[in-house]
């Protein structure tokens, strides 16, 4: 079954790409001369930034439009980031604005002094851009590990605060005409922040701003209102395990989470949190993780370090499934929790067979896991695929 074993290496080259969402420095793949600097080829004619701080992560989107400014067509644009950043940043992909359709560009880390300030990401259109010729690009990515509580401490029932510092010009390598960054937050409540934004609702506005420098910096720091769990899994290993002959696809998950929010000034109160059981309030605890499963799952299970969790609920029917895990107790800020999850599902909705050899191709999604309203950010992902015996 050799589409099989080039299935599997294809996930493995997905993995290594998935553990770029790390806080690990990033590895490089093109080693630059120390004295590298972008060239000054193109320029940006117009760019918007959007932050969104909807959950536990930053999410970013930047549409610019570049143009050719040189004699020459050229095709390699850069992003610059902080060296302390762009270990963060996870998730980065460039399409063509104008035809999202088309297949990503060509992305890589760039290394050209390990003790430079700035660390570059390089960027292939996949077609050149001739001289004076403009070409909108879509750049999205994530920041992990970028949002401190403050207050640090608070108390169990307390709201929780985040404070996320950047710059309101958008990272670049080369001028730009102008730009404006957006920022969308989960709530109106921002008690604190600088530079004066235009404010609208929940959305602030900073800009328009006009030829700015390659590389210039404007610090700015919002600090909002985050009343949920900001969940990170520091480790997850995920096996699929294939029986051919049984016709099953047998799937487990080993979470290591921690609640990177804000820690309790005071000892647990298990009185105080019974109390708030029955009108639900917000709380920056982990009480619960839902996960989608596909409709056809069978047999879930849900373990941690102590044993079996009986806490946990599988609802399924002929649209969806979902299985439910309630931790034995709330996660709160710097609290750790560690569990593995597994269940079956059918072979026959994930493999196919090659009509003109005697090859099967499998067909799995990377990642599954806990789909919530604050998200869940992911610093390191083995995916394992256990082949049937014999498999070649």
């Amino acid at each position: 079954m050799r589409s099989l074993k080039r299935i599997t290496i294809c996930v493995g080259v997905f993995a290594t790409i998935c553990a770029a969402n790390s806080t690990a420095p990033l590895s490089s793949h093109i080693i630059l001369p120390d004295n590298f600097k972008p060239p000054q080829v193109f320029k940006n004619v117009n760019l918007l930034r959007n932050i969104n701080l909807d959950k536990g992560y930053i999410k970013e989107r930047i549409n610019v439009v570049i143009e050719n400014i040189d004699e020459k067509q050229q095709k390699e644009y850069y992003i610059p980031f902080n060296t302390e950043v762009i270990g963060k940043v996870g998730g980065l992909e460039v399409r063509d604005k104008k035809d999202p359709e088309k297949p990503k560009f060509q992305t890589e880390v760039v290394e050209y002094d390990p003790y430079s300030p700035t660390q570059f990401f390089k960027i292939t259109l996949p077609e050149p851009l001739q001289k004076s010729s403009q070409q909108t690009l879509s750049i999205s990515y994530h920041l992990l590990s970028s949002l401190i509580p403050l207050p640090a401490t608070i108390k169990q029932d307390d709201k929780q605060y985040l404070l996320y510092t950047f710059s309101t010009y958008s990272p670049s390598a080369y001028l730009t005409q102008k730009q404006k960054t957006k920022i969308k937050f989960p709530t109106v409540e921002i008690p604190d922040f600088t530079s004066e934004p235009q404010r609208q609702g929940s959305t602030f506005t900073y800009g328009p701003y006009e030829n700015t420098p390659a590389g210039a910096e404007q610090d700015a720091s919002v600090r909002y209102e985050f009343t949920k769990p900001v969940i990170h899994a520091t480790r997850l290993e995920r096996d699929i395990e294939i029986s051919q002959w049984g016709g099953n696809l047998a799937t487990e998950e080993r979470y290591w989470l921690t609640n990177k929010g804000a820690s309790l000034a005071s000892h647990f109160s298990r009185v105080t949190w019974a109390t708030t059981q029955y009108y639900n309030p917000p709380t920056s605890a982990l009480r619960m993780l839902n996960m989608p499963l596909n409709i056809e799952s069978l047999n879930p299970y849900f373990i941690d370090d102590i044993g079996n969790v009986s806490t946990s609920r599988f609802r399924t029917n002929r649209h969806e499934a979902t299985l439910e895990l309630k931790p034995r107790y709330p996660v709160f800020g710097g609290w750790n929790y560690s569990f593995r999850t597994g269940w079956d599902a059918s072979l026959k909705g994930f493999l196919r067979t090659l009509e003109l050899s005697d090859g099967h191709v499998l067909k799995i999604p990377f990642l599954e896991g806990p789909k919530m309203g604050e998200g869940v950010s992911y610093e390191k992902v083995e995916l394992r695929v256990i082949l049937p015996e014999g498999a070649t």
